[in-house]
């Protein structure tokens, strides 16, 4: 079955890390750009940050609000994609997923169910 799937949400304090991973079934992820997002009751799904497909020198990009505490990066043995989250802040808090893309400048064709990330004190 081709699908996605991410973990490792939570509850953290601000200031504190996370790391969501995507894990791919039916599917070698090394030959797609992946990109994660996030929302947010009442408001439209955002982009976080994206990773090209590898074999494309690697290219990453972020939203500026995540820039400097989110390290995207992939592991192909694994057949996953990380999202490392640092330096987490309230306004982090939404239910973040991963999708699947041609490249980080396409649309996306396959989503994951989401996970949480409530970042609260």
């Amino acid at each position: 079955q081709v699908q996605l799937v991410e973990s490792g949400g939570g509850l953290v304090q601000p200031g504190g890390s996370l790391r969501l991973s995507c894990t791919a079934s039916g599917f070698t992820l090394d030959t797609y750009a992946i990109g994660w997002f996030r929302q947010v009751p009442g408001k439209e799904r955002e982009e976080v940050s994206c990773i090209s497909s590898t074999g494309t020198g690697t290219y990453t990009r972020y939203a500026d609000s995540v820039k400097g505490r989110f390290t995207i990066s992939r592991d192909n043995v694994q057949n996953t994609v990380s999202l490392q989250m640092n330096s987490l802040k309230p306004e982090d808090t939404a239910v973040y997923y991963c999708a699947r893309k041609n490249q980080c400048y396409g649309s996306s064709q396959l989503w994951g169910l989401g996970t949480q990330v409530t970042v609260s004190s």
